[in-house]
């Protein structure tokens, strides 16, 4: 491999764009912009390991809200850059588009593709600051919104190499600087099981919490962490490794796949060059192709299994009804749609996948017949199950379950007056208590409530017949009005904010998550755009005479207690302290005032990466696996606080 030094550095632009228009280089200003940010510098720390330079990666939330991404590579290049006249690592902070990553010389695979990443951090950022170990010496340099505030300079001597980042989001441009634990922790995951061997610690100064990343066996590993607990049909995954040099690209894919025992929604993750692609693109479409033509020509050849024609023809989708699967390639210089690289467009990739998976599963067939058979057989079942659903969305849609602009809406749906969906809300309540107190508390003319009776139906194990069949999914289907997957059309929402209200204890939490589940499985693009949220109703109430403050914790509550009532939270003399048993004990008022009012509510937008965190571990506690569900319930026992006894 060529060396990696300053003539390894290309420069094609500047940074101002960057301040002017983040939302084109990180894809929004919100919590998920925030996060890019810290996934930019993880991913440079990345190449390294792919380029065969590091093995250990830190990454740490700091007390004051910044973060800090240190690894044990290289190190950035420190000597002045030929053509700016400026040390490399300058040049590397402050130009976008330069890295050593555009002519496969110093990284041969790369997931920063543009080389704007690092750019873009700093100049997003209020203050950054560059520690980079090499030559013998620390080298450090400072950073304000992009530009330097203090040169380059050797600090002190060191024996060891890498690069150590340190950056402090800028208030003026991100709407939270909140950075969440667990969002951090599940990428740091999953890059971990896509690099085995590579060790991540992950340190979280804010409260003290610390945990580890590093496993052996790569995709076999990550493809069980998506089970969760969940029984699979086969005995271990199938996994597919191929490398090939292709027109003088240097090509690579793994893959591992299984399938659900008792499970009907799918699950695939993709990935190229460690970056996620949530879009799919070439990479899945090879993979799909493969499995679907290859699966389907042997199961003619075993005894007939597959009918050839008719509409019991077994389809990709039947193929794919509970699989999970992760699709990874690495390959020089990919054609990715968007700076976020959410789809692959190279279709040489496609190709080279199809013929890999094609060629391993045609060998792992032959050599495993009876595991083969049951793939086919749950792909059979699956076929029946898919005419059946066509059938039941036929029959709702007559009924008008399934078709927002047909006449009548869920007879306990209470809509608002307003036919704009941009003002209009929906609150999904827990039963018709509450349901009877938010319909008096609310503002008739933008809130709509729609009380569910029970918990709702688990569609996770259910096949899609049965869940349009359960009534309380129905009226759900037809208030929102945008249909579900694979007809979903989002431009028949009828609310742009979907707002789930639930009481604050166990089962409140278990019908939230069967919510969520629903969402991510069936409307995943109402997730993904935004429109959902979790509203927060308080745990306390505290009065002392006319005073009222309420309290979301127990924390909340003492702290309330201490700087609002100035008394002793473990003898709060004076102060009436009363704990909410649920929505229904609230009167409309008071549920106007601490839940509903969009003058003083808090709401919590829900991610597709939060419902899919949601339905992973409600996967694991509802999954065949008690060892997993007792190490769970072991490690979050002393979270747990709202159990009945």
């Amino acid at each position: 491999m060529a060396e990696y030094s300053a003539k390894s550095i290309s420069v094609l632009e500047g940074l101002e764009a960057v301040r002017k228009r983040p939302g084109m280089y990180i894809g929004s200003t919100d919590r998920r912009g925030l996060h890019h940010l810290v996934w930019e510098v993880v991913d440079n720390a990345v190449d390294e390991h792919l380029a065969g330079h590091c093995r250990v990666i830190t990454v740490t939330v700091l007390a004051d809200g910044g973060i800090e991404v240190a690894d044990d590579g290289r190190g950035i290049p420190v000597e002045t850059h030929e053509k700016e006249k400026k040390p490399a690592v300058e040049v590397v902070l402050t130009k976008l588009h330069a890295g050593g990553k555009f002519d496969q010389q110093a990284y041969a695979v790369s997931g920063g593709l543009h080389g704007v990443g690092v750019s873009v951090v700093n100049a997003l950022a209020i203050k950054t600051q560059v520690e980079v170990s090499r030559d013998g010496a620390v080298h450090a340099m400072q950073f304000k919104q992009g530009k330097r505030t203090k040169k380059l300079e050797a600090v002190k001597t060191t024996k060891k190499t890498g690069t150590l980042v340190r950056f402090w989001p800028d208030p003026e441009i991100f709407d939270t600087l909140d950075f969440d634990a667990d969002t951090i922790r599940t990428r740091l995951k999953e890059t971990a099981l896509l690099n085995p061997g590579l060790r991540i610690d992950f340190a979280d100064r804010r409260d003290g919490s610390t945990e580890t990343f590093r496993y052996a066996h790569g995709l076999a590993d990550f493809v069980d962490d998506l089970l969760g607990g969940r029984g699979a049909l086969l005995s271990k995954p199938l996994v597919v490794t191929r490398e090939e040099t292709v027109d003088g690209r240097a090509m690579a894919c793994d893959i591992a796949v299984t399938w659900l025992e008792k499970g009907h929604s799918e699950t695939t993750r993709s990935y190229v060059n460690i970056i996620r692609t949530p879009d799919g693109g070439a990479h899945e479409e090879g993979f799909r192709t493969a499995l679907t033509r290859t699966l389907n020509s042997w199961g003619q050849d075993q005894a007939r299994l597959f009918v050839a024609k008719g509409p019991d023809k077994v389809t990709g989708d039947d193929l794919k009804e509970g699989m999970v699967a992760v699709v990874s390639v690495k390959m020089p210089d990919p054609q990715f749609e968007g700076q976020t690289k959410g789809r692959l467009g190279s279709a040489v990739m496609r190709t080279f996948v199809e013929k890999a998976v094609r060629e391993v599963l045609s060998e792992w067939l032959e050599a495993n017949t009876s595991e083969g058979r049951k793939i086919v057989q749950k792909a059979l079942v699956a076929a029946q199950a898919r005419q059946a659903a066509k059938a039941a969305r036929d029959l709702t849609r007559r009924k008008g379950i399934l078709d927002s602009t047909s006449a009548g809406l869920p007879g306990k749906l209470a809509d608002c007056s307003s036919r704009n969906p941009e003002d209009s809300e929906l609150y999904i309540v827990e039963g018709d208590s509450a349901g009877g107190s938010s319909k008096q508390g609310r503002d008739r003319d933008r809130q709509a409530i729609l009380p569910l009776r029970g918990k709702v139906l688990n569609v996770e194990k259910a096949q899609l017949r049965k869940v349009l069949a359960n009534e309380e999914i129905a009226n759900l289907i037809k208030a929102i009005g945008t249909g579900v997957e694979p007809e979903f059309d989002i431009t028949n929402l009828r609310y742009h904010k979907v707002i789930l209200m639930s009481d604050a204890d166990v089962d409140g939490g278990h019908i939230t998550t069967l919510l969520l589940t629903f969402f991510y499985r069936l409307m995943p693009d109402l997730l993904d755009k935004g429109h959902v949220f979790l509203a927060q109703p308080p745990l306390y109430e505290l009065r002392r005479k006319t005073t009222i403050e309420y309290a979301m914790t127990d924390k909340e509550r003492d702290q309330i207690l201490r700087k609002v009532f100035k008394v002793d939270p473990k003898a709060p003399k004076g102060v009436e302290v009363s704990r909410f048993k649920g929505l229904g004990e609230m009167n409309p008022e008071e549920l106007w005032r601490t839940t509903m009012d969009p003058q003083t509510r808090t709401l919590l937008r829900v991610g597709i990466e939060d419902a899919a965190r949601a339905e992973r571990t409600f996967g694991l506690l509802m999954g065949n696996s008690a060892a997993d569900r007792r190490t769970w319930i072991e490690e979050n026992a002393e979270y747990a606080d709202n159990i009945d006894v």
